[in-house]
């Protein structure tokens, strides 16, 4: 008997700890999943828990507060998402719950190109135009010879994401800039592709995952596709397009975001949409070029939480902080001045803006529930 209890006890012990070991529970896009967890470098603290399920899921997860779609229980305190929140989005989450869980905060987590593989016999240096870029994803050209104005007659295989993706979002916010009438801005392919949810070419095929992405696109001949940097070397012409003549680099992804500063006023930084800034036809560096976002509640009910979650904050946004894996996973870290405006608002309060973790005059009494 005195054997069977302390075996009880034990389980009792392990299974309070296993919850404990993961506290804070998250997911969402698939783009930067192995930075975030999984990994010997992988920067979520152990006591994080991460789902790759897509931005899509990501968000409505953490919007909605429920984990069902993490494959967990309780409450979902944060969301990666290369989506980023819509006014919409934002609008209903503060009718909902912002008097009872408190203002929500969207940071950019790091900068992402968002890199276009292929496999085509016979050729090594693929340069293509945002307009060919339409053409192909659009299905306006079916060949490789209607493409490039050659005699190839191998068809065009396009491989896509079918879930909601933020890394479909960012190739259609270019592609709708350059070609507004073959591609709105959607996370979701089908429909940003005009009309939205028109047939899709018999032989172009949906993957769920990043990790899908390049090998599916090395099985067939004549294929291309899109991906996060973290998901194919990214510097070699040889798998990966240059756009515009220019190859998704960490120097070109730098360059085509140097044009957003981070927010400077009262008014702007209490608005999350101005914490996650937008360059849909960069004029300079690589064009497809974008932050991908973390989502947080300012304000949790469990001390706990939000001591961890400020804790994580304060580590990703020092310098060099998170640095080394950031680009050991091939993105590329938001630059300083991002960084010491984070830590101003959301973490010290030395921006006196009242935007920090619990802030005690924001979060007396509220937040994201135990």
């Amino acid at each position: 008997m005195f054997k069977r209890t302390l075996i009880a006890a034990s389980l009792t012990v392990a299974a309070l700890a296993s919850a404990q070991a993961m506290a804070v529970t998250g997911g969402g896009a698939t783009l930067p999943a192995a930075l975030y967890k999984g990994s010997s470098d992988s920067i979520l603290p152990a006591n994080f828990s991460y789902a790759a399920i897509g931005s899509g899921g990501g968000k409505t997860a953490f919007l909605t507060n429920n984990p069902a779609g993490f494959s967990t229980t309780g409450t979902v305190h944060f969301a990666g998402s290369d989506s980023i929140l819509s006014a919409s989005e934002l609008s209903t989450y503060k009718a909902t719950y912002g008097a009872s869980f408190g203002p929500l905060i969207q940071l950019p987590s790091v900068a992402t190109s968002v890199a276009i593989p292929y496999k085509k016999a016979g050729q090594t240096a693929l340069n293509l135009t945002s307009a060919q870029l339409c053409d192909a994803f659009s299905g306006a050209k079916t060949t490789w010879g209607d493409l490039l104005g050659t005699a190839d007659t191998t068809p065009i295989r396009v491989v896509y994401r079918n879930v909601s993706s933020g890394t479909s979002e960012i190739l259609s916010r270019h592609l709708n800039s350059v070609c507004p009438t073959q591609f709105a801005t959607n996370s979701t392919f089908t429909n940003a592709r005009l009309p939205a949810g028109s047939a899709l070419p018999s032989n172009w095929v949906g993957v769920a995952n990043t990790s899908d992405v390049a090998t599916t696109v090395n099985a067939v001949d004549g294929s291309i596709g899109y991906v996060g940097p973290d998901g194919v070397d990214a510097t070699s012409n040889a798998v990966v397009a240059r756009v515009n003549g220019v190859q998704p680099t960490s120097l070109n992804v730098t360059l085509a975001l140097s044009s957003v500063t981070p927010p400077s006023s009262a008014v702007d930084a209490a608005d999350p949409s101005k914490w996650s800034p937008v360059v849909a036809n960069p004029t300079s560096g690589y064009k497809l070029a974008a932050y991908t976002n973390f989502i947080f509640g300012q304000c949790y009910k469990d001390a706990a939480v939000a001591a961890d979650v400020k804790a994580f904050l304060t580590q990703h946004y020092s310098n060099p902080g998170n640095n080394t894996a950031t680009q050991a996973h091939k993105f590329v870290a938001v630059p300083n001045a991002w960084k010491t405006a984070v830590t101003a608002n959301f973490i010290t309060n030395t921006s006196g803006n009242n935007l920090d973790i619990n802030n005690a005059s924001v979060c007396n009494a509220i937040g994201r529930p135990l």
